[in-house]
């Protein structure tokens, strides 16, 4: 079984693999470079720790016995950011049964294109994970590289499987539930095309002159690690991609496996920066007065349910836009959105609210002139330009997890993602699990208390 770098360099079980050479220079190296996903950096220390080690850098110490196979992923392309996220938790999973038997890494997708980011004249195409997400984190759950290191190690613009996951032509029948994955014919269209090498040509994240060697389809029926058996026995391919990654289910959605996976997705330290200062200049909010403290280290942060007292503020999220055509029962008007604020802000003796919302600007005056204690950020377009829109949606996750109280929008994944959050930081469930509900909702059920596990 392949396991991970500890925080001073190795397992026990690795070092059974390396000779004693190496084994000497790489417990020498400055903790930065063993937590590094990146060969880039370990090259920077070009000494002879380095020419000792060979091949071997860190996110390889999961294995040390050679890399059997890069393992990618694409997901449909009007999904958004909050429920890629989710699909991230589901191939780590299974990853994680692949890791049990042999050596893969995971090949972070890289992000652009998303519906929802829509601000003009900014490049939002091939943005690697460490845009939003601390990538040394993430290594600590499962190997991972960014799709610019794949392509630096692998050799060139190519992906040497690609197996698109769908449904069964016949459908599901009731009563008849079972895991099953099976090689069919193509249900759709295939959303890529042969060039004149006989190449599939496709989305491939923004990078055109990324190519396919084989496409096919795998019809599937269940959770993340049905895949496995397919790419451990069925196929040779150094290289696979999952498309339509968001078919599978989770292996245990809610479990162990799932919080520290969830977990490991740390934001990135510019974004909660950003994000920290914002709380304390406007809000009056700091990690000591709110009982927020957080660890650069997520698998040293275990946090009592409670402990955290959060802002002295109210967070919001208030979805509209395309949100609200197909959830006109569940979501409220502004003027009845204000109304539960107002309600809010007396019961908890606050005085103030941060609003995160996707509101088109008409709404946003109204709500300014309905609600003038309404705080948002409002980013300069520097800061547009630096953090893009995914990083301005982190940002404003970020500071609706530290308030006091926190209200959402009925089955958004947005809200979705600021529970998950706040659970994370020790806040009681009755400040965390609250959803506005419509005018005409005759039963205004609250969201699902799921409980971290450690």
């Amino acid at each position: 079984m392949a396991s991970s770098c500890t925080r001073a360099g190795l397992d026990g079980a690795e070092e059974q693999f390396l000779p004693q050479r190496v084994l000497r220079h790489w417990n020498r190296l400055p903790r930065a470079v063993l937590e590094s996903p990146s060969l880039q950096v370990l090259t920077h220390h070009g000494d002879e720790a380095l020419s000792a080690m060979g091949q071997w850098w860190p996110w390889q110490c999961w294995g040390m016995v050679g890399l059997h196979g890069y393992l990618l992923y694409d997901v449909n392309p009007p999904e958004g950011f909050n429920l890629r996220r989710d699909v991230y938790i589901r191939i780590a999973s299974l990853l994680k049964t692949l890791l049990k038997s042999e050596n893969w890494v995971l090949v972070l997708p890289p992000w652009g294109r998303l519906y929802h980011w829509q601000s003009p004249d900014i490049l939002q195409v091939r943005l690697p994970w460490s845009e939003f997400f601390d990538l040394p984190s993430l290594n600590r759950n499962i190997p991972v590289i960014e799709y610019e290191q794949f392509l630096a190690e692998s050799g060139g613009p190519f992906i040497e499987q690609i197996y698109v996951l769908q449904g069964y032509a016949e459908g599901w029948k009731e009563g008849t539930w079972e895991e099953k994955i099976d090689e069919r014919p193509c249900i759709d269209q295939l959303m890529y095309s042969k060039d004149k090498h006989e190449y599939y040509r496709g989305w491939f994240w923004g990078y055109e002159e990324t190519r396919g060697l084989n496409v096919s389809c795998l019809s599937v029926q269940g959770s993340a690690s049905v895949v496995a058996p397919i790419l451990l026995k069925n196929t040779s391919a150094q290289s696979v991609m999952l498309d339509r990654a968001e078919n599978l289910l989770h292996d245990h959605y809610g479990g162990r496996d799932y919080w520290n996976t969830r977990r490991s997705m740390v934001f990135a330290k510019h974004l909660r920066v950003a994000g920290d200062e914002f709380r304390n200049k406007y809000l009056q909010s700091t990690d000591e007065a709110d009982r927020t403290h957080y660890n650069e280290d997520w698998t040293q942060m275990k946090v009592k349910m409670g402990t955290a007292l959060g802002g002295p503020y109210l967070g919001v999220h208030l979805r509209r836009k395309d949100f609200i055509w197909g959830h006109r029962e569940d979501v409220p008007s502004l003027q009845g959105a204000v109304k539960k604020i107002r309600s809010l802000l007396e019961m908890l003796k606050l005085e103030r609210v941060f609003v995160a919302t996707d509101a088109v600007e008409e709404e946003v005056e109204l709500l300014k002139k309905l609600l003038p204690e309404m705080v948002r950020f409002e980013p300069s377009w520097e800061e547009l330009e630096l953090y893009k829109d995914g990083g301005l949606a982190v940002i404003d996750q970020w500071i609706c997890a530290h308030a006091r109280y926190f209200i959402g929008t009925s089955v958004s994944t947005f809200s979705f993602r600021i529970h998950e959050e706040r659970e994370i930081l020790g806040f009681d469930p009755k400040t965390t699990y609250n959803r506005f509900c419509g005018e005409k909702e005759k039963n205004c059920e609250q969201p699902t208390h799921w409980k971290i596990v450690y």
